[in-house]
């Protein structure tokens, strides 16, 4: 998945210390930053984007700059091609069950759209809500929830603020600040919130939008199911809305899992949306509680744009992958070869803008330009 960066450059100018964030996007800070931004920085080489575009990392990171893709199962980022949990039986079964039981409700409805017992739009609309609901599962189980890649190194304000970082005893690897190892998974997961058994996958960082997307498709088809059968139950008064026999013992089955479904999505959707308004995911919650620590809780709200991503609002219904606009701050964590490479580029766009502006314009000899991961 490709990676959104911001660039922060430190700027030494007559001994006054100015940090600039110089995002791309951008966000200016002060009318004196920007002038010193547009005098020293006006030209960027073609391989960089301007100022107001996003600088996007394709690579991976990894030992060997990019790994190469293989259709190999598993946890391990570094070696596996596609992200699956396939150590946990019990989680594939359970994840398999969601399958059979929200394709046996579409077949259930649509079979009473055949006979005639709901109008065929009805039917249709339904079919859409299991269709999304489906893909949000799919991409929940399949999505790397957040791994910590053993390669791994704090970001440089959690270096600057604290003298002493966590290690994972598991991974034996840097373990962000959030992040909790799961054992089912044998991974630290950056913002983990739990281990989803019905997913067969953690919920983490990175696929907490397509978890949370699978509850609202989840409830709505739920309750839209029991309103279709409140409907037909209490207001059907002639023989052209009635099931047919053999579909009403199948209905009576899908009121049940509608029944149980619409309750446990409810208390889940709940779970997710105090996660986000508080910042206090599941696991330290119940850790909070446990040594009632939870009046000390310094936790911040998590920013829609950490859970849906900044690619504009059209993209929010749909499963597919969030666009991060600091990755490396939401995941805790930055890796060396990203943090060379995106050096390499400063560097390559202080020498350019020397060699074209001469030494005129040129920026003061104390002048630094440093990346960093926030």
């Amino acid at each position: 998945m490709a990676e959104h960066h911001k660039f922060e450059i430190d700027v030494e100018h007559q001994g006054q210390h100015v940090n600039n964030h110089c995002c791309i996007p951008c966000d200016s800070r002060s009318s004196l930053r920007r002038e010193y931004l547009d005098t020293h920085l006006p030209i960027l080489p073609a391989d960089v984007p301007a100022r107001g575009q996003y600088y996007i990392d394709g690579f991976s990171g990894g030992p060997t700059e990019a790994y190469p893709w293989n259709c190999s199962f598993g946890t391990d980022i570094e070696t596996n091609g596609i992200w699956m949990n396939s150590s946990d039986q019990a989680g594939s079964i359970m994840a398999t069950l969601v399958w059979v039981l929200m394709l046996y409700s579409l077949a259930t409805v649509t079979m009473l759209a055949s006979t005639g017992g709901i109008p065929v739009v009805c039917q249709m609309i339904y079919g859409v809500i299991i269709c999304m609901a489906l893909a949000c599962h799919a991409k929940t189980s399949l999505t790397d929830p957040g791994s910590v890649p053993r390669a791994s190194v704090p970001v440089e304000s959690e270096r600057k603020t604290n003298q002493a970082h966590n290690m994972c005893g598991q991974c034996q690897t840097y373990k962000p600040p959030g992040s909790h190892h799961c054992r089912l998974c044998n991974r630290c997961v950056s913002r983990m919130d739990h281990h989803c058994p019905w997913m067969n996958n953690c919920v983490g960082a990175a696929n907490l939008k397509h978890f949370f997307l699978f509850l609202i498709y989840t409830w709505i088809g739920s309750a839209y199911a029991l309103c279709l059968f409140g409907w037909n139950y209490f207001l059907c008064a002639t023989e052209e809305c009635t099931f047919h026999y053999v579909i009403v013992h199948l209905v009576r089955v899908m009121t049940i899992l509608c029944v149980g479904a619409f309750l446990f999505t409810s208390s889940m959707l709940m779970n997710v949306l105090y996660g986000i308004m508080t910042g206090i995911g599941t696991i330290d919650r119940l850790k909070k509680k446990a040594t009632n620590t939870m009046a000390q809780s310094d936790e911040e709200p998590i920013p829609l744009k950490d859970v849906f991503g900044i690619a504009g609002y059209h993209t929010w219904p749909f499963p597919i992958d969030p666009v991060f606009e600091d990755y490396d701050r939401l995941m805790g964590y930055s890796l060396p070869q990203r943090l060379v490479r995106e050096q390499n580029v400063l560097d390559r766009i202080q020498q350019q803008n020397k060699t074209a502006l001469g030494p005129k314009n040129e920026a003061p000899p104390n002048a630094n330009m440093d990346f960093f991961s926030s």
